[in-house]
């Protein structure tokens, strides 16, 4: 009897490593296709964090293909984007307070709806490929414009830029842009 336990646990211990050295395998080699990016930009004493992975377009129809429309998108590759503030901020006139949340959106091809939840998610889609986001933890929800861009960008991107008293996030890939104007 003690044979067996001893062999049935050795079985399961070795299970468990190989499926551990699996997930990290895979994690890594996603990583390669999507790398991950921490942007921090300060305006006025106020600091924004994002982080998310950059995906590449590589030849593919992104918005309406890829990335749905009129459904929740992880916003990025892999993990759940994160958008943190250490100062309470208005983003587009709603108040919105200090600490991190995770960023979805929902685009379409007139306007995105950005959306600032509450809870912390380990990776941004479940097995079945769709998106974690639990809407009971939805702080701010804002609508915003899409805009069409006479260039490529080839890589997903988010980025930061001041203007008098508003700083605005861009949100740019493929052909689409979406500006959320922030005020600290």
């Amino acid at each position: 009897m003690t044979k067996l336990l001893k062999q049935t646990a050795f079985i399961v211990l070795g299970l468990v490593i190989i499926g551990f050295a699996g997930m990290y395998f895979l994690k890594q080699n996603t990583k390669k296709h999507s790398p991950e990016e921490t942007i921090t930009h300060t305006a006025k004493g106020t600091d924004f964090t994002v982080f998310y992975n950059r995906p590449y377009k590589k030849g593919r129809v992104i918005f309406g293909d890829l990335v749905p429309f009129d459904q929740v998108w992880r916003t990025g590759a892999n993990e759940a984007t994160t958008f943190t503030t250490n100062k309470d901020i208005q983003v587009d006139g709603t108040i919105l307070k200090s600490g991190t949340y995770t960023l979805w959106t929902i685009p379409n091809p007139k306007s995105w709806k950005v959306i600032f939840n509450s809870k912390k998610y380990d990776w941004g889609v479940h097995m079945n490929g769709t998106a974690k986001r639990e809407a009971e933890f939805d702080v701010l929800t804002v609508e915003v414009p899409a805009h069409p861009l006479l260039n490529i960008v080839e890589q997903f991107s988010i980025y930061f830029e001041d203007m008098n008293e508003f700083t605005t996030m861009y949100i740019a890939w493929d052909r689409t842009v979406i500006a959320v104007p922030i005020k600290s």
